[in-house]
Formats: structure tokens, sequence, C-alpha cells
């Protein structure tokens, strides 16, 4: 399916006594750009979680923010570090060797030693197990995001599409009128200012009017373009780059068939024409 580039995800997931928290969004970008904003002590997490993002995302600017929550209402659980308490034990040998007057370590005071009293830690592979897990629901409900914003940009452009494709119909047949009332007038300005001009020279002057007016192969793009962006549209995917492109092809038709016009009606059907190929490039931006 047709994603935009802007969607957002959120999600929780309990890991023990902590909830692990991710948040995902993501805007426009012409390449593929993710930026992870996580503590430390969760930045192991980071490559496995940037090798998911980019399995299911092409292009966007994604901001991936993942943190490890405490959860108030859960009873902490408090382990002594006793590989620490040996250590200070064995310090506290030493010291006292060395200063046999020095008091001995009451246990409040190794209790308060920092490092030595926290809560349980949490197993980095469980954390890393839950952390891919999160991801999964979070990634999903950010693509499908993705997909609901893409589908509407989509229908948008088909609106558009669908003008354009009667206004380009419509100037086909504006030409030829263009052309007949063209002569008409060159001929009477024309016999009035010579007397007995050559019939020949009128209509060698209508042909050359003609040839120069004509817009069959402009009408013949545009309309290979209109189709072109229809079919890229149901093929859907990554779409982005490729109808950016035929923006600019259909905004150069448009300006040489404006440029080309010797009538009111081709002229405004011309501008229309630019006016709806700029609102399109403005949904096209948004598309991945």
């Amino acid at each position: 399916m047709i994603q935009s580039m802007t969607g957002y995800g959120v999600g929780d997931r309990e890991v023990g006594g902590a909830a692990l928290h991710l948040e995902l969004k993501s805007v426009n970008s012409r390449f593929l750009d993710i930026t992870f904003r996580c503590a430390e002590e969760l930045r192991f997490l980071e490559m496995p979680l940037r090798e998911q993002i980019t399995g299911r995302i092409q292009r966007g600017k994604v901001e991936c923010r993942l943190n490890l929550l405490p959860q108030a209402a859960a009873p902490r659980e408090l382990a002594p570090n006793f590989a620490l308490v040996d250590q200070l034990a064995r310090l506290e040998q030493a010291v006292r060797q060395a200063l046999p007057a020095a008091p001995p370590l009451s246990v409040a005071e190794v209790l308060r030693w920092p490092g030595v009293l926290g809560d349980q830690a949490l197993d980095p592979a469980r954390i890393q197990s839950e952390g891919g897990a999160l991801l999964t629901a979070v990634l999903a409900e950010f693509v499908a995001c993705r997909e609901r914003e893409g589908a509407k940009l989509a229908e948008m452009i088909r609106l558009r599409v669908s003008r354009m494709n009667e206004l380009v119909t419509g100037v086909a047949p504006m030409v030829p009128k263009a052309v007949a009332d063209y002569g008409r007038r060159l001929a009477e300005k024309l016999r009035e200012a010579v007397a007995g001009l050559d019939e020949d020279r009128i209509r060698q002057e209508i042909g050359l009017f003609a040839t120069r007016i004509d817009v069959a192969e402009e009408i013949s793009r545009l309309t290979a373009h209109l189709g072109e962006v229809a079919r890229v549209l149901d093929k859907g995917g990554a779409v982005g780059k490729r109808l950016d492109f035929l923006m600019q092809e259909l905004n150069r038709e448009a300006n040489t068939l404006s440029a080309k016009s010797v009538s009111a009606e081709v002229t405004g059907a011309a501008l229309e024409l630019k006016l709806l190929i700029e609102q399109m490039r403005e949904q096209v931006q948004n598309l991945e």
C-alpha cells in the first residue's frame, strides 16, 4: 500500500517491576533517517530495533524514543549486591590492619553504600525479547497510521488527475475553433488592407498560425503522464519519488500549453491544470 511519511505509534510493555515505553513518529525526508533517543542502559537495543524499522520503512525522518519507566504501583523487590558486599568486607579488613582503631562498618552503612542496595536487576535478554515484541506491535500501528494517511493522499491525487483528464480532453476541440476564428479575422484585415490579395497567401498564413499553436503533442504527453500517475498509484509501494518526477513533467507540458494559447478558454484550462499540478505536488511531498 501507499504510505505517507507522516506517522505515529506508541506502546508499553511490562518488564518485571518496570514498563518499557516505545514511541515512534516520522515526518517528511528525502531518505530514511532514523534517530534514537533512549536511556544508556537500553542502548544495546538500538541496532536490532533499527534493523526492524529499516525492514518496514523506506523513507522519512523517524524518531524512536525508548525508555524504561518504573511502575509506581509495583512492589519494589530489593536485593543486596553480594559481590559488592564481599568487596567492601575485604577492603574493611585491609583498612583495619592498617588502622586497628578504625570503627567497623555497620549494616546500615553497608546498605547505604552506592550500588549495594537497589532494584532487582532486569535480565538484558528479557529486555531485548520484550523490546522486540513491543516494537513489532508499535511498528504495526505506526505503519497502519502511515498507510491510512497515504490512502487519503492518493485519493486526493486521483480526484485531481480525473479533473485534469477532463480539462485535457476539453482543450483538443478548442484549437481548431481558435484557428478558424483567427483565419476569419486575418482574412478580413488583409482584404481591407490590400486590394486583390491572393487567397493562397491567406491560407498560407493561416497554416503557419495553426502549426505555431498546435498543442496536439502537449495534449498527448499530458494524457500519457496522467495515465502513468494513475498506474503508479494503482501499483502502490514507495511512489513518492516517481510521482514527484511526473509532477515536473506535467508542469512542463502545462507551461507549454499556456505559452501556445491564443484563446481565453485554452489559457483558463492551462492555468487550472497548473493549479491542480501544484496541489498534487504538495500531496506527493508527503508520500513515501
